[in-house]
């Protein structure tokens, strides 16, 4: 979820669509059962290839009139992109690997976005507590694990993504959320992505943004690096996240951001996958995971005690010291 995106309407019973604004009222209709090492979930997701698809979820997630909205007012994203992402990734990948604690994880996910509502420009009133915008964010999780299958792992049969479906329901009951809005079948769910690609998303401010990468602010550990290097390196960072996110674009969804897209560029597009499918195989393993997934394949297998603390993000990562005990911000207590 985008972490700083978190707001809250009046609860109701019943959610409405994009236009609406209605609340979960939280709770779990069943006990969660969390997700183990031996699903696929646990395969796919966490792994640092993952970043190749950063500008795809950001935008993807932004493009939801609701989403879009609660960034652009509400998040400090564009301030500081590179720490806010990389110290999300630990409690949303939490959500997956912290075993019997994830349910308590993915509460904290949902609770960093209640105080985020308004009115767009257009006089929409907007929540990211709306199941249904809630539910979006986590179905850019779920369509990312099924494209790092696809693109960096080798593929997927039709019985793993059928797999990794029932998964993702299982994943989604850890934030307490209503599951009124999420599909029952993976048909459902196809039919449910191919709707919301051509008939919900917007091209709006917020999904733009994430695009442009051109005033990029630094890491506060790379302030070493001089400017006009950080301005060649955002040239070159700026071409290739939009040649791999333009690649992973629904066809419906590259038309309503105005790219385009030719078979040649498929045809590198292919081999770049390749070569990332060869360092995920014989790569070294732990590297390329993150910290998070890392340390519960450690508590599954007995390498660490099961009730080991979790990982958090090291300080570098932390937001701004201003906005450091703020309820919408995950802001752990590090060295």
């Amino acid at each position: 979820m985008t972490q700083e995106m978190s707001e809250t309407c009046p609860a109701s019973s019943d959610a409405m669509p994009a236009s609406g604004c209605p609340v979960s009222g939280g709770g779990y209709d069943a006990p969660p059962v969390p997700l183990g090492p031996d699903s696929l979930t646990w395969k796919y997701f966490g792994q640092w290839t993952g970043l190749f698809q950063g500008t795809w979820a950001g935008s993807m997630q932004n493009m939801h009139p609701q989403l879009g909205a609660a960034v652009k007012e509400h998040s400090i994203f564009f301030m500081e992109r590179i720490p806010r992402l990389m110290r999300s990734i630990y409690p949303i990948g939490g959500v997956v690997f912290d075993g019997h604690r994830a349910p308590q994880t993915g509460a904290e996910v949902r609770d960093y976005h209640i105080g985020i509502k308004g009115v767009d420009e257009q006089g929409r009133r907007y929540s990211a507590l709306n199941p249904e915008v809630f539910y979006w964010a986590h179905a850019t999780f779920f369509k990312s694990t099924l494209l790092a299958a696809e693109k960096f792992a080798g593929g997927l049969t039709e019985a793993d993504k059928r797999q990794l479906f029932d998964e993702h329901i299982s994943w989604y009951r850890m934030y307490g959320m209503s599951m009124r809005p999420v599909p029952k079948t993976w048909e459902e769910f196809e039919q449910y992505w191919d709707h919301m690609c051509r008939n919900v998303l917007e091209n709006n401010w917020a999904a733009r943004e994430v695009m442009d990468l051109s005033t990029m602010p630094k890491h506060p550990s790379l302030q070493w690096i001089p400017d006009r290097l950080w301005a060649l390196n955002l040239k070159v960072m700026q071409r290739f996240l939009t040649f791999m996110t333009v690649a992973l674009y629904d066809p419906p969804v590259r038309e309503l951001m105005g790219y385009s897209w030719s078979q040649r560029q498929q045809w590198w597009h292919d081999r770049l996958c390749n070569v990332i499918t060869l360092v995920t195989k014989y790569g070294p393993k732990r590297a390329l995971m993150h910290p998070r997934k890392r340390s519960a394949l450690d508590r599954a297998s007995g390498r660490l005690p099961v009730d080991a603390p979790l990982v958090q993000t090291p300080a570098r990562n932390l937001p701004p010291r201003q906005y450091r005990g703020m309820p919408q911000f995950y802001c752990p207590k590090v060295d």
